[in-house]
C-alpha cells in the first residue's frame, strides 16, 4: 500500500552511485546541444526547462530536481538539417546510399563501440528523467546494443543472399535491397532510446539519411549519444533535432522531402503529420500506435499463473508501455477467485523510487497524467464501477497507486481507450460471441493474451484473435520481444513491421537487374567487371 511515507525521499537518502553527478550530465550542455551536418552544436536560443518527475525533500521544503533544458530550435534549424540530410543522401546518388553494404556496417560497428561504455551514463539520466526504474534503464541499453548487433549480422545475411544470381524462366536476374531516401524518426518518451533506435538503426544501415526528434520528455538520455553519432558517420547521414513539433517538424513534412516517417505515438499526431505532407503516395510509413492489449481469462485457467502475468503486464513500468495488458476479461465463473486473488498480490507489490531493488510503480513523468488518471476512475465510478482494490487511485506526489476497477462496461471510457497508465479494467464474460464483440468494435488490434489450459478454449479464441489482433500469447502476458520476431498492429495500432529482419525491409525496397537473351552478354560483363555496386558477385 501507498503511504505517507513515500511522498518524498530526503536528497540524503539517495544512494550516492545514482546522484546525477555521477553522469556527464554536465558535458552535454545541459541537453541544449543538437547535431547538425556532422557537427554538434550548443543553442543559445529558448529553451524549456527538464524537471524530474521525482520528488526530494530538503528539510520541511520539497523540490524536483531541474535536469537541465530542451532546446526549442526553430523552423530554420529544422530545414538546415532537412537539407543536411538530402544533401548526404543526394536523390540516391550520394556516398552513403551507394556504399557498399559492408562499408556502411563497418561504420555501425564503430559507433557500437563508442556507445557500449555509455550504459551506465544513459541508464541514471533516463531515471531522473523519466522515472523508469534503474534496472529497466540498464535493460533498456543493454537490449538497443543486442538489437544493433542483431542488425548488422541480420544485414549480412541478407546480403549474402542477395548476391545469388537467380534464372528464372528464361531471365537472369539479381535483386537487391536499396534505400528509400531521407527518414524521420520519431520515438516515444517510454523507451527513448529503444524504440527510436529500433527505426533508426534499420533505416541507416540500408543506406537512408535519418532526422531525429527526440521525445519532449527522455531526450536529456539520449543526448549523450551526439557526440558519438558526429564521430561514427559522415556528414548529414544523422541529424538530431529538438523543439516543438509544430514548429520543427511541420515544415520538414510540409516540404514533401521526406520519404520516409517513422513514428511511435498517438494516431492522432500521426494522421496529423500525414496529412501535411504534399504527396503522401510517396511517403512510406512505419507506425506505432496506441494500443488496448486485453487478457482473457477461460474458466479453466491457472488463476496463480494468470493473476503474477497480469499484474505484470498491466503494472510494469506503471503500466506506460504499448505492450502493456490494458483490459482483463475474466469468465463469470472465476471473477470472484480471481479479483480476490489478484487484489491481494496487488497489495504486496513495490512503490516507490526508481532505484529502489523490485520496485514496479514510480513516480509518473508526464504533466498532468495523475488528473487524467483519476478522471478515467471518476468516469467509471459515475458509470457503475467501483475500485476493489485498498488504496486503488490515491496519489502521493507524482506516484499513482494502481487502481483495479469492475466492472467495466461499454459506457465507460476506460473500455474504450488506452490509460497508459496504472489502471486495471476488469469486464467479465460468460459467452465467447461477448469476446468476438468487443474485438471487432475496437479501434485497436496490436495483441492479446489467453489464459487456459484447455485445447477446446483455446483453438476457437486463437482462430477468432488472429483476424483482430496481430500477437496472441498463451498463457503469458503481452510484450514485444524477442525483437526477432514481427512486431506490428492491426487497425490504429501500427503499420509496418518491426522486427531486427523486418524492419530491415520495411526501410529498403527491393530492386532487380534483369536481363533475357539480348541482354545476357552484357549482365555477365558488368558482372565480371566489378565496376557496378549493385550487379555484382
Amino acid at each position: 500500500m501507498l503511504t505517507m511515507d513515500g511522498k518524498n525521499v530526503e536528497t540524503t537518502n539517495v544512494p550516492k552511485e545514482f546522484m546525477l553527478e555521477n553522469t556527464i550530465v554536465s558535458k552535454i550542455n545541459h541537453g541544449l546541444n543538437y547535431l547538425l551536418d556532422g557537427q554538434v552544436y550548443k543553442w543559445e536560443g529558448k529553451t524549456q526547462k527538464i524537471t524530474s518527475p521525482i520528488v526530494l525533500k530538503e528539510g520541511l521544503q520539497t523540490k524536483q530536481i531541474e535536469l537541465g533544458e530542451r532546446p526549442l530550435l526553430t523552423e530554420f534549424e529544422a530545414i538546415s538539417a532537412l537539407n543536411s540530410a538530402n544533401k548526404a543522401y543526394q536523390l540516391g546518388i550520394g556516398e552513403w546510399a551507394t556504399m557498399p553494404v559492408e562499408k556502411r556496417i563497418e561504420y555501425m560497428e564503430y559507433f557500437l563501440s563508442l556507445i557500449k561504455k555509455k550504459e551506465k551514463n544513459f541508464a541514471i539520466i533516463e531515471m531522473w528523467e523519466i522515472a523508469k526504474s534503474y534496472q529497466d534503464c540498464q535493460d533498456e541499453f543493454k537490449r538497443t546494443v543486442k538489437y544493433i548487433e542483431n542488425t548488422i549480422n541480420t544485414l549480412r545475411m541478407i546480403h549474402d543472399d542477395t548476391s545469388d544470381i537467380k534464372t528464372i524462366y528464361g531471365f537472369i536476374a539479381q535483386i537487391r535491397r536499396c534505400p528509400l531516401g531521407t527518414t524521420l524518426c520519431m520515438g516515444p518518451f517510454n523507451y527513448p532510446l529503444n524504440e527510436t533506435f529500433a527505426m533508426l538503426i534499420p533505416a541507416l544501415i540500408m543506406g537512408n539519411t535519418a532526422i531525429v526528434k527526440p521525445p519532449d520528455y527522455g531526450s536529456l538520455c539520449t543526448l549523450t549519444l551526439l557526440e558519438d553519432f558526429a564521430k561514427a558517420f559522415p556528414p548529414g547521414v544523422i541529424n538530431i533535432i529538438n523543439g516543438n513539433g509544430e514548429e520543427i517538424i511541420s515544415p520538414i513534412i510540409k516540404s514533401g522531402k521526406i520519404d520516409v516517417l517513422g513514428f511511435i505515438g498517438s494516431t492522432k499526431v500521426a494522421n496529423l503529420l500525414i496529412k501535411q505532407h504534399p504527396y503522401p503516395n510517396r511517403l512510406r510509413t512505419i507506425l506505432g500506435l496506441e494500443a488496448k492489449n486485453s487478457a482473457f481469462i477461460l474458466s479453466d485457467a491457472d488463476l496463480d499463473l494468470a493473476v503474477e502475468e497480469c499484474l505484470k503486464g498491466a503494472l510494469e513500468f506503471n503500466g506506460q508501455r504499448c505492450t502493456s495488458i490494458k483490459h482483463l476479461w475474466v469468465h463469470n465463473n472465476i471473477k470472484e477467485k480471481f479479483l480476490t486473488k489478484l487484489c491481494d498480490e496487488l497489495d504486496k507489490i513495490k512503490c516507490g523510487m526508481p532505484w529502489e531493488k523490485d520496485v514496479l510503480i514510480t513516480p509518473l513523468p508526464e504533466a498532468g497524467k495523475i488528473d487524467y488518471l483519476k478522471g478515467l476512475v471518476e468516469d467509471a465510478i459515475e458509470k457503475g464501477g467501483k475500485v476493489v482494490n485498498k488504496g486503488g487511485g490515491n496519489n502521493i506526489g507524482n506516484i499513482f497507486y494502481p487502481a483495479v476497477v469492475y466492472p467495466v462496461t461499454k459506457e465507460m471510457q476506460l473500455y474504450h481507450v488506452e490509460q497508459f497508465g496504472p489502471i486495471i479494467p476488469i469486464s467479465s464474460f460468460s459467452d465467447i460471441n461477448e469476446i468476438v464483440e468487443y474485438l471487432i468494435e475496437s479501434d485497436y488490434g496490436q495483441q492479446a493474451s489467453i489464459f487456459t489450459k484447455s485445447t477446446d478454449f483455446a483453438a476457437p479464441l486463437i482462430d477468432i484473435l488472429v483476424n483482430q489482433v496481430s500477437r496472441i500469447n498463451l498463457n503469458a502476458q503481452c510484450r514485444r520481444g524477442p525483437d526477432e520476431l514481427p512486431f506490428t498492429g492491426r487497425k490504429n495500432s501500427g503499420e509496418g513491421t518491426l522486427s531486427v529482419s523486418d524492419a530491415l525491409r520495411c526501410f529498403s525496397i527491393r530492386s532487380l537487374v534483369v536481363a533475357n537473351e539480348q541482354g545476357k552478354e552484357l549482365f555477365c560483363n558488368v558482372l565480371a567487371s566489378d565496376k557496378s555496386e549493385f550487379l555484382r558477385f
